[in-house]
């Protein structure tokens, strides 16, 4: 009975629910046929609507049409391929091409009317197209701005002129780069260079043991040893040193004028041991126990770097001592440190060879460190080691490295220093003794023998015009010692009127300096004769010029904030106008000497 009951009530329920449904369908199709026939009017109304050819255009450039799509496709995607018909940016069907590559400022500009700001002044100038990928920090805005610089007082200093005022935001910002750079030079990081090879050379003295064998090789940088021509090639403005035909302006005796200039950039990791210009060139060429050779272009005002590097040379286990350029022309550079070998570096051709023994000489020039090289640039003058300190100096061919003749000095403790006459046919060399030797190269023998007044002497220099022709043409002898005595000759008086040579055993120097206690390390006389410069090692600061022709020191330079640190070597310009000082922190100083 449960069962016929509940039948029942299902069968009139469904009985019930059929008339709802069927009023519900009626309904959806009432409300579907309202909404079909809302959308057929909206569609009529959009129809009758016809879209002009103006946005037709603008249709096609921002969602692209059939052909176009087509036509990229063909061209495997590449927006920036051009247009091999030459068609001028005009696509198949005649219309413009794309404004993708279109700059900014062509399409927009800021109107924000008259600004008051005078140091910043927008103006609506077109930007040119520029080639290429431009780096990120560009702004083709800059173009659009003013900047005055003479309204700024810090400003000023970016001026090219007194009278320049306003300049573009582009050349705002190259000046300013110009300006930190000039203050800062490029850090080693920032600097794209590539490990050198290494190469190894034979000697060309006629050994049959490789250079290796003597535990030598040479690092070169790619225009190590490139010739003298594509060096100076790349040293864009380098040019010769001017040879002036009137006399340089004479010093005055009390004051000198004299102004720092920018520094060699380059800072060794070891003391500055040589320092030496080019005969003709303005070239700098430096070495020291870093066992690097480096040739700088000397130009305050390059940019970006100021005394550029133009090459530079690695020896590989090998502190150099001495390295000078061959006069007179400087197509050859020697360089050489404690080894039993020397090099050679021959500018014209870029080749380097080495020298590894002395024919005939072998027991008696055992290191080639000391060397000196004749102003005639014949003659190639190396301290012996056969003795204790060495007491016996070589000559050789500077052409052919050939030996020529040896100059023996007396004393048990062998040569302190020498130097070259001015005309290359004779050396004045003194002894640890004290004891100083003429000895003339034409004649191999002694032309006069004397004694310093000073005790221990270190080192000897020669320079001047005007000096006995006998005795090479030098007038001025100067010697140091270790005790810091500097004492100044006048060769003048080593002869008489007939122009011989009559030297006293112990002639009285003209001057004596005693500025310092330490032991006298460098002296230089400068090309025009007019300056000596002598300086210590073993004292901060320990330098002086001289007037020669009075034998006065300079008192106004150096002052107490001169930066000269431990002076380990000392070079005066070709011209006498420059000065270059070394210290025992591997930085090399400028200055400009000035009439």
């Amino acid at each position: 009975m449960p069962r016929q009951r509940s039948k029942k009530l299902s069968a009139s329920r469904v009985v019930d629910a059929k008339p709802a449904a069927e009023e519900d369908h009626d309904s959806a199709e009432e409300s579907q046929n309202e909404i079909e026939s809302d959308d057929e009017s909206d569609h009529e109304s959009l129809v009758s609507i016809e879209k002009d050819e103006e946005e037709e255009e603008l249709d096609r450039l921002v969602f692209g049409d059939g052909a176009g799509f087509k036509a990229m496709l063909g061209q495997g995607m590449d927006v920036d391929s051009d247009d091999k018909d030459g068609g001028g940016g005009l696509e198949e069907d005649g219309s413009e091409a794309g404004l993708e590559h279109v700059d900014d400022a062509d399409l927009f500009f800021l109107d924000s009317g008259p600004s008051g700001d005078s140091n910043a002044m927008i103006l609506h100038e077109p930007s040119q197209d520029k080639s290429g990928d431009a780096p990120a920090w560009e702004d083709s805005d800059d173009d659009r701005l003013t900047v005055s610089l003479a309204g700024n007082s810090r400003l000023r200093k970016l001026r090219i002129n007194e009278d320049e005022d306003l300049i573009s935001g582009g050349e705002y910002s190259r000046r300013l780069r110009m300006h930190f750079e000039r203050l800062n030079n490029i850090p080693e990081w920032a600097q794209t260079s590539q490990r050198p090879a290494k190469r190894r050379r034979r000697s060309s003295a006629g050994s049959d043991s490789s250079i290796s064998s003597n535990g030598m090789d040479i690092d070169n940088e790619d225009l190590s040893t490139l010739p003298l021509a594509r060096l100076l090639q790349n040293a864009g403005s380098l040019t010769r040193t001017p040879v002036s035909s009137s006399k340089r302006t004479k010093l005055r005796p009390e004051v000198l004028d004299i102004q720092q200039t920018r520094s060699i950039p380059h800072v060794q990791s070891a003391a500055v041991a040589s320092l030496s210009f080019h005969p003709e060139y303005p070239i700098l060429l430096s070495s020291g126990a870093e066992s690097t050779l480096y040739l700088h272009h000397i130009d305050s005002t390059a940019h970006p770097t100021p005394n550029p590097l133009l090459t530079a040379i690695k020896i590989g286990h090998t502190p150099l001592h001495t390295s000078a350029f061959l006069d007179p022309a400087g197509e050859k550079i020697f360089f050489s440190g404690r080894r039993k070998f020397f090099h050679i570096w021959d500018l014209p051709s870029g080749t380097i060879e080495a020298v590894t023994q002395v024919y005939g000489q072998k027991d008696e020039q055992k290191t080639m460190e000391r060397f000196k090289l004749s102003p005639c640039g014949r003659y190639m003058a190396l301290v012996g080691s056969s003795r204790k300190g060495g007491g016996i100096i070589n000559i050789l061919d500077a052409t052919t490295t050939q030996w020529v003749a040896s100059m023996r000095i007396e004393g048990a403790n062998g040569v302190a220093d020498y130097a070259w006459w001015s005309d290359g046919e004779g050396l004045t060399a003194i002894s640890k003794g004290g004891e100083v030797a003429e000895w003339s190269v034409s004649s191999r023998a002694y032309v006069a023998r004397w004694i310093d007044d000073g005790h221990a002497p270190t080192v000897l220099t020669l320079g001047g015009s005007n000096g006995p022709k006998s005795l090479g043409g030098d007038r001025w002898v100067v010697i140091g010692s270790q005790s810091g005595i500097v004492n100044i000759y006048d060769r003048r008086t080593f002869v008489s009127e007939q122009n011989e040579v009559l030297i006293p055993e112990r002639p009285q120097p003209k001057k004596s300096f005693d500025q310092f206690t330490t032991p006298t390390s460098n002296l230089e006389i400068s090309p025009d004769g007019q300056l000596l410069a002598f300086s210590s090692n073993g004292k901060k600061d320990a330098l002086r010029l001289v007037h020669l022709p009075s034998c006065t020191v300079y008192r106004n330079w150096p002052t107490d904030k001169t930066p000269l640190g431990r002076v380990t070597s000392v070079a005066f310009g070709r011209q006498s106008n420059m000065l270059a000082v070394g210290n025992k922190s591997g930085k090399v100083r400028m200055w400009e000497i000035r009439c």
